[in-house]
């Protein structure tokens, strides 16, 4: 029996935390949320998701300093979930270390597509890493 992938859902929007963990359940994930960037952080530590979606309009601090503090000693993906369209926003972004960038609005189909993508990539990377010559 294959167990539930652990999603972190860091967003400050009450609704659309909400709407993003049950469509997250419904779909098979196991979900925590946080609500701002001091308490992902620890979350993170402590429950170590299998992927990260993450907001970058927090409340405390700005969701590419979350990005940046969380690269400095894990590897876990995170995808990007943002109002922030500008093109210069999404490159700083994906070159702080997140694997994807999804601009808010966004189709809940997209969102579990990119999911399950990065999912599967990043499986083949560690799987590729445990393969010896």
């Amino acid at each position: 029996m294959s167990t539930k992938r652990l999603v972190m859902v860091v967003e400050d929007e009450a609704g659309i935390r909400d709407m993003i963990s049950t469509l997250l359940i419904a779909n098979g994930y196991s979900v925590v949320t946080a609500e701002n960037g001091h308490s992902a952080i620890t979350l993170i530590a402590s429950y170590n998701p299998d992927i990260i979606l993450l907001d970058l309009g927090l409340p405390d601090m700005d969701g590419l300093e979350v990005l940046r503090t969380v690269r400095h000693w894990s590897a876990v993906p995170v995808i990007v979930v943002s109002a922030r369209g500008q093109e210069s926003e999404k490159v700083e972004a994906l070159d702080a270390g997140a694997g994807d960038y999804i601009v808010k609005p966004f189709g809940t189909e997209e969102l579990l597509a990119r999911l399950r993508a990065t999912l599967r990539y990043t499986e083949r990377m560690v799987q590729g890493s445990m393969v010896s010559d």
